[in-house]
């Protein structure tokens, strides 16, 4: 059970102010806000650990190096991965996967085929596109439904010997669909293909457990999920990790350099070249502490009736259409007004301190396909109330009244 008023005594930002009004926060899609928890984990790396990791004999290196290595075992215990160097630190989703595909960028034909669907980020769309220039594969796209949803048996047309990879996202970041990954991966594998997932969306509202799903890859970032901006995570079979080339190169990522040849670290430094973000590491691990201080169940639950009591309300608005309303979704809904500009409502909403997302969400895609400019998007999380929804309906009415 969530003492929701206790839960919010732990986020500063929210007894903040815009515009006059008491800040109501529904962008957590784009990033979820921090708990003073994970802040004060900050602070206290900057005032006693401040030190590069992994090379000093000194007390401080050291200090920071096993809070560093901390975190990585907790994100390992937290997704259920069985090897703490199967977890690469990285700066975040969209870094995490230029490395996956960077590293195929050696291993592809001409012949070859990937296969990304038509719910991705732009994250999940341009590198895979960049590759297919570099290497000469092609690119392969699962349809949507008007429902907001893959079309899973063109999915299986689609698959052939030719596929290598496949890239799905585990919750799409425009309508909230959670997409049925299991499915999508057991698919991929009896064809011998290889499957990254892209859990940016997925892993605030859920608690992936990545060797019972048996993905291949499967990415996200630290900032969606109370956690710092710069900072997230690649997890990858070590078998394919060691396959594929390192990204960068720089110190902390190599066994030995001479002018004559350079060997590799093992795993994870392989893929972790130059100093990181190390106090945003250790605050990822906090991050993950807390929310599950908080239980996902719990989490689960709660985001669950915030977004049945918001469609329920929202759908008694006049003209209002809502894109992806299904009953397998996260905490989401984009919607639009009949004959008004999602930029409208999101700036009279900014008046009166209703933080929403307006625009095609970086999935340009998704907009095309309905025809639209793009949507007007609440996303709510744990820390969210049922009379923040309350206020935000009556805005958008006050918004409509405004502008017709």
């Amino acid at each position: 059970m969530i003492d929701i008023f206790k839960i919010r005594e732990d986020f500063p930002i929210l007894s903040r102010k815009v515009n006059g009004q008491n800040l109501i926060y529904f962008d957590n899609a784009a990033t979820s806000q921090t708990p003073q928890q994970v802040i004060d984990v900050i602070t206290d790396y900057y005032t006693r650990l401040n030190s590069n990791i992994h090379r000093g004999v000194h007390r401080l290196s050291q200090e920071a190096t096993d809070a560093y290595e901390e975190a990585r075992i907790k994100i390992q215990q937290h997704f259920n991965v069985a090897k703490p160097y199967e977890i690469i630190f990285t700066s975040g989703t969209t870094e995490s996967i230029n490395l996956v595909a960077s590293g195929f960028s050696k291993l592809l034909k001409p012949e070859d085929e990937l296969v990304i669907s038509a719910l991705e980020h732009h994250s999940n769309i341009v590198p895979w596109q960049m590759l297919c220039e570099k290497t000469g594969a092609k690119l392969k796209v699962i349809p949507m439904t008007q429902e907001g949803t893959l079309d899973i048996k063109i999915y299986k047309n689609i698959l052939n010997k030719k596929t290598k990879l496949v890239f799905v996202n585990h919750v799409s970041n425009a309508l909230g669909t959670l997409n049925p990954v299991d499915e999508i991966i057991k698919m991929a594998h009896k064809i011998g293909a290889y499957v990254l997932i892209d859990g940016a969306q997925a892993c605030a509202h859920i608690k992936p457990d990545l060797q019972k799903m048996n993905v291949d890859f499967y990415v996200t970032s630290a900032h969606k999920l109370c956690g710092p901006t710069g900072v997230g995570m690649l997890y990858g079979k070590t078998e394919l990790l060691q396959k594929l080339p390192p990204y960068q190169g720089g110190g902390e990522m190599i066994s030995s350099v001479t002018f004559e040849k350079t060997t590799y670290a093992d795993l994870p430094h392989k893929f972790e070249a130059g100093t990181p973000n190390i106090a945003g590491g250790i605050a990822f691990g906090a991050a993950l502490d807390y929310m599950n201080s908080i239980g996902f169940k719990n989490i689960i639950k709660y985001e669950n009736d915030l977004l049945k009591y918001a469609t329920k309300e929202i759908k008694k608005i006049d003209g209002i259409k809502i894109y992806g309303d299904l009953q397998k979704k996260t905490a989401v809904i984009s919607f639009n007004i009949k004959n008004i500009h999602p930029y409208d409502i999101g700036s009279i909403l900014d008046q009166m301190g209703i933080a929403v997302r307006t625009g095609h969400h970086c999935a340009q895609p998704i907009m095309d396909y309905f025809e639209i400019p793009g949507t007007v998007r609440a996303s709510f999380s744990f820390y969210n109330t049922f009379n923040e929804i309350d206020i935000m309906v009556k805005g958008v009415q006050k918004a409509i009244k405004m502008l017709q």
